[in-house]
């Protein structure tokens, strides 16, 4: 039998690492209370810490700003990348 890889949405990431940052759980007594592998949890608590100083994550933002942000750079993204296809269609 294999195993599935659980899946987490921000909110509970967000949730989990405030527990540590906020309400002073150690990591492993977090990760032991909510059934986690500790070192997930340790990635979130430092990303959380990054977010709030002020770096917008590589990996999916766990705050509403940096989730702002990064949906907005996807759209650019996704603008610029229509633009120059539209550039290159041949004109009437």
């Amino acid at each position: 039998m294999t195993k599935q890889r659980r899946t987490f949405t921000p909110e509970f990431k967000r949730e989990a690492a405030c527990l540590v940052l906020d309400q002073d759980y150690s990591h492993a007594e977090a990760a032991r209370s909510l059934g986690l592998v500790e070192s997930a949890l340790r990635r979130w608590v430092n990303q959380l810490q990054q977010e709030r100083g002020g770096i917008t994550p590589a990996r999916k933002a766990l705050t509403s700003e940096p989730q702002k942000i990064q949906e907005l750079e996807a759209w650019i993204t996704r603008l610029e990348r229509e633009k120059s296809i539209l550039k290159r269609l041949p004109r009437s």
